[in-house]
């Protein structure tokens, strides 16, 4: 009989009560603490579960709150009832009713047997604590806690401010350098005795009565006082979030807890069934002595915590929405924004899509309806044609066009005529590649055959809006991929850009395109730009473009070859 056990219950006594008989079974002696808050009927029924043990036994209830010292006067209860009624104990384990055991009870024995003098215990200085969240580090010893965090929060807080204001600091008595670690320990006989039964234990127990969460300081500083030697480190697995919340292990982490080799594991689900009855089954002792390494799924957690704070890029809910400060990365795939191409090429959107496999679509922001590809009335994902859906939230809109096709090009058709509120999106997204043919909004114009007087407003209002999406994508936060061609200089030479456009996306097969879109027929394209001109507006986004009959279209059958 060289280790037992202190557990502090407070819920799923059922689930307790089967731990606590398997370590009786393996011969350990358990004394159980049970919240003077758990209903009486719950009590006795636990009571009723263990007494046919005689190892088991249960100790003076405390009612406990998080944070307080209620917590430390449940362990030393436990602990004090514990060595009285079993002296031949070697060491004393802290553990909680919602841990299980994750090996054999004799592989424990075993290697606290190999270690009689050494103190598993978590056990650092506050400088040194990378896990403090709320702000609370030094300052949980120099003031003073009389109230509970969780039941009284604004008494809390008020009082935390009042000590703060009037420059309060308590005397920490001078035998004491406060430490801190995980509140679940396994301690020798030796030191937990010398702690129990100091002469100047009324001075310790009265100084950290007032601390905030004793139950992570007062072990953790007392064991410094009197043991021979520390392993700073505890035999519980115990992992937490971001938050400081601790995680909470069901049966899919079933290997994932086999692989840490640690002797215990909390906080366990009560109804992982599959858990308890995996552990709780006695296996013979390993050959190898591993030593418990949590290590080894830290990086899962890791992950965890990763993913939990910052979310997957493109994925979003009503619980995490980017945060414009940190996120470089609004979507989770790359796509391609085409603006004027659909102005200046007739049926693009079909010659793009034969010419790369992608998904390419209309104008996704007109101020009509959504134009997904081949006219679809619902996208991926349910994703509706309405206008009015889409302008509720055109960020979420085109994010979740992305998610919902992940593993597909995404390409879409934009212009001065769309709806504007997401190139703010469109400038912080990495994944955002912009191509860009200034100016080609006043090809329609030029070929419609409305009033000049209403086209010359027209046009002054489409490059005002050109000229100011330009400059957001172009600011210095932009982070999307961007590439800018005046429509004069697009259009004297047109094969170059479309190959890298092509070939950025992906061409099928990886061959070079030999055919080009049918560009529209631009003759007198450029008598009517210095119309507008005489007219008082200067349509500067194109470039230059000659007055006379220059660019004329191409000649029957209208199309233009790239040669290899």
């Amino acid at each position: 009989m060289s280790v037992g056990f202190v557990m502090l219950c407070h819920e799923a006594l059922d689930r307790a009560g089967q731990v606590a008989a398997h370590w009786a079974a393996a011969g350990c002696p358990v004394v159980i603490h049970v919240d003077r808050r758990v209903p009486e009927a719950d009590f006795r029924a636990l009571v009723e579960q263990v007494s046919h043990l005689e190892t088991v036994d249960f100790c003076t209830r405390h009612a406990c709150d998080w944070g307080t010292w209620t917590l430390v006067a449940a362990a030393q209860s436990g602990a004090e009832a514990l060595l009285a009624r079993h002296p031949g104990l070697g060491h004393v384990c802290l553990v909680s009713g919602s841990c299980l055991p994750l090996r054999p009870v004799a592989e424990l024995i075993d290697y606290l047997a190999a270690r009689p003098e050494t103190d598993f215990i978590e056990s650092v200085t506050t400088r040194d604590v990378p896990w403090i969240k709320g702000g609370l580090d030094t300052e949980r010893f120099t003031l003073r806690f009389p109230f509970s965090w969780r039941q009284r929060r604004r008494l809390f807080d008020a009082y935390v401010r009042l000590q703060r204001s009037l420059g309060y600091r308590r005397k920490i008595p001078q035998d004491i350098v406060p430490h801190m670690g995980s509140q679940w320990w396994c301690l020798t006989r030796r030191t937990l005795e010398a702690i129990l039964n100091s002469p100047r234990r009324d001075i310790h127990d009265r100084y950290f009565s007032k601390v905030w969460i004793p139950d992570e300081s007062y072990f953790q500083s007392m064991a410094r006082l009197h043991s021979r030697r520390i392993e700073s480190r505890s035999l519980t697995l115990s992992k937490f979030d971001h938050q400081g919340k601790p995680h909470v292990f069901y049966d899919d982490h079933l290997q994932l807890l086999r692989r840490s080799d640690c002797f215990l594991a909390r906080k366990i689900w009560p109804r992982a069934d599959q858990l308890y009855a995996a552990f709780l089954r006695e296996a013979a002792p390993r050959r190898e002595r591993a030593e418990p390494n949590p290590g080894k799924i830290d990086r899962v957690f890791a992950r965890a915590v990763e993913r939990r704070v910052r979310g997957r890029p493109g994925l979003l809910s009503a619980a995490r929405f980017p945060d414009p400060g940190r996120d470089t990365v609004r979507s989770c795939a790359p796509y391609w924004v085409l603006e004027g191409y659909g102005d200046l090429f007739e049926g693009f959107t079909r010659w793009l899509h034969k010419a790369t496999g992608a998904q390419v679509h209309g104008h996704l922001f007109s101020p009509a309806r959504v134009e997904f590809a081949h006219r679809q009335p619902v996208f991926a994902g349910a994703l509706s044609d309405s206008a009015a859906l889409r302008d509720y939230n055109p960020e979420s809109f085109l994010a979740n066009l992305v998610w919902n096709t992940r593993g597909e090009r995404q390409c879409f058709l934009h212009g001065p005529r769309d709806a504007q509120q997401i190139e703010g999106f469109l400038a912080a997204d990495a994944n955002a590649r912009v191509s860009v043919i200034s100016g080609a909004w006043a090809v329609p114009l030029f070929r419609s055959k409305r009033n000049f007087t209403a086209l010359r407003r027209k046009a002054a209002e489409l490059q005002k809006i050109e000229s100011a999406h330009l400059a957001r994508l172009r600011a210095g936060q932009m982070r999307a991929s961007l590439r800018v061609w005046s429509m004069a200089d697009f259009v004297e030479a047109p094969a170059e850009p479309l190959q890298a456009l092509v070939e950025e996306i992906g061409a099928r097969g990886g061959r070079r395109v030999r055919e080009l879109p049918q560009m529209v027929d631009l003759t007198g394209f450029g008598q009517f730009l210095q119309s507008l001109k005489n007219e008082g507006m200067l349509p500067h986004l194109m470039g230059d473009f000659p007055a006379g009959e220059a660019r004329p279209a191409a000649p029957a059958p209208r199309r233009a070859y790239v040669a290899r």
